[in-house]
């Protein structure tokens, strides 16, 4: 998806321009008379082909009459933005934090005082018979990274009531066309452009009215089916099949690709820059007292003896323990000059840290990309490289709790699934809550409360 171009420029002033791709910053390679002017060009707004080519966006055939409509023009959408994501330190942590603060408590469903001992067994042993954290970290993941996510309701044998409640990893689903009629999802591997021989299928429930679209089929009993895809999806200013995430932006824009040419350009300077720490001048004088001291002729004992003192010196140098020590050497006297000169003279050539000039750029790059990605740095952290004072407790609770209510409608979207089935499940009273934690002052005594998302403490 990405290519990096290395561009050279002739020093003959021959006004021809040299071009090699390649898909590693080191692997270029300079003429005689062609000097590494620059560098590196990535784009990852290819990633969009579908913005040209609308068009070509068309039905997949699998099985039967099943079809489905791809995710971007090669179906590969998804994977390739993930695969973007993972490579990037600054938006995957980005994402990380966002998944945790959307989870926040968790989700719950209360029962309140004056509930039947019925219906609260029944919750109970519902909670306990499915995982519902991991349900609900994988609802709100999928909600941060694709901004939809698909829950499958599982009725019970009898078909009056919901049993089970699962989330589907939203980059392996596909939908089928908008023809006006029944709708499905597609569940299975449509990584690397394969088309699954196996593959769940499940009714998709309307969107805007799931409720009764599950109680005419639970009522008609139609075709024997027992599970059902509810598609919880954020809106969006297009009606695409599959939502265009809001971060997208940062693929479509400069940010992300200036962002990872800095590091690479970062990178191949450390690398190939090739440092060098010390200069040891040894005098040819300290070479033939040494030998003379050591009473040897054999030209091969000669040479033992100079590698064996020049790795003592190396290993003075380089060695940790070493640190602070001191090295003496003796001197001699110019025969013509007087002057007089050491045997050994180290020099430190260290002028500072190689691709420190970037500094500036990769702050501006990655405060770019937290912006984006709506998180304050420090929520998770100053920005890398950057000398900042740290922001007060208060300051650091009010932003904590600013990212938490930013996250009220998301949870709204997320508590329509539980709102379907305890309707379903008639568990009279009970209703389900995204719990969230709040920061508390040092006057209430303790450190966090848990509330729901309308400030009343739960717990």
């Amino acid at each position: 998806m990405r290519a990096y171009t290395c561009v050279y420029l002739c020093t003959r002033n021959c006004d021809k321009r040299h071009m090699k791709n390649t898909f590693s910053v080191e692997s270029y390679q300079t003429g005689a008379y062609c000097t590494l002017l620059t560098s590196f060009e990535a784009s990852s707004k290819k990633i969009w082909k579908e913005d040209s080519a609308t068009e070509n966006i068309r039905p997949v055939k699998l099985k039967g009459n099943d079809q489905y409509m791809p995710w971007g023009v090669d179906n590969h959408m998804p994977y390739d933005i993930l695969e973007m994501i993972e490579e990037d330190e600054t938006i995957n942590t980005c994402q990380q934090h966002n998944i945790k603060n959307c989870y926040a408590a968790g989700l719950e469903y209360i029962i309140p005082e004056g509930t039947s001992e019925a219906v609260a067994a029944k919750v109970r042993r519902f909670m306990a018979t499915n995982d519902l954290t991991s349900y609900y970290l994988g609802m709100c993941t999928d909600m941060k990274f694709w901004q939809f996510a698909v829950t499958v309701f599982t009725l019970s044998r009898k078909g009056t009531e919901i049993a089970s409640i699962c989330r589907k990893e939203a980059m392996y689903c596909r939908f089928s066309p908008d023809n006006g009629g029944r709708r499905y999802v597609y569940y299975g591997q449509f990584r690397d452009n394969k088309q699954p021989d196996k593959y769940d299928k499940y009714i998709m429930l309307d969107p805007n009215d799931p409720l009764s679209d599950l109680e005419e089929y639970m009522k008609s009993k139609r075709n024997g089916e027992v599970q059902f895809a509810m598609v919880t999806r954020l809106p969006t200013p297009d009606n695409t099949y599959y939502p265009i995430p809001y971060y997208g932006s940062l693929f479509k824009g400069k940010w992300y690709d200036i962002k990872k040419l800095i590091a690479l350009g970062k990178y191949a300077k450390l690398k190939n820059a090739a440092p060098l720490k010390y200069l040891v001048t040894i005098a040819d004088e300290f070479w033939e007292t040494l030998i003379e001291q050591a009473g040897v002729t054999d030209e091969k004992e000669k040479q033992k003896i100079i590698d064996a003192k020049k790795k003592e010196i190396i290993d003075f140098l380089t060695g940790v323990e070493n640190s602070g020590r001191i090295i003496f050497s003796g001197s001699y006297v110019e025969p013509g000059t007087g002057k007089t000169n050491p045997h050994i003279t180290i020099t430190n050539l260290e002028q500072g840290k190689e691709g420190g000039d970037w500094e500036t750029d990769i702050q501006e790059a990655i405060n770019m990309v937290c912006f984006v990605m709506g998180v304050h740095s420090n929520l998770v952290g100053s920005v890398p490289g950057k000398s900042q004072s740290n922001n007060s407790g208060s300051d650091k609770r009010e932003l904590y709790m600013i990212a938490q209510l930013l996250n009220k409608p998301t949870h709204d979207l997320l508590k329509r699934p539980h709102q379907i089935l305890i309707e379903i499940n008639k568990w009279a009273g009970v209703h389900a809550e995204c719990q969230i934690m709040q920061l508390t002052t040092l006057d209430e005594h303790k450190d966090i409360k848990q509330t729901d998302d309308k400030g009343k403490e739960t717990k």
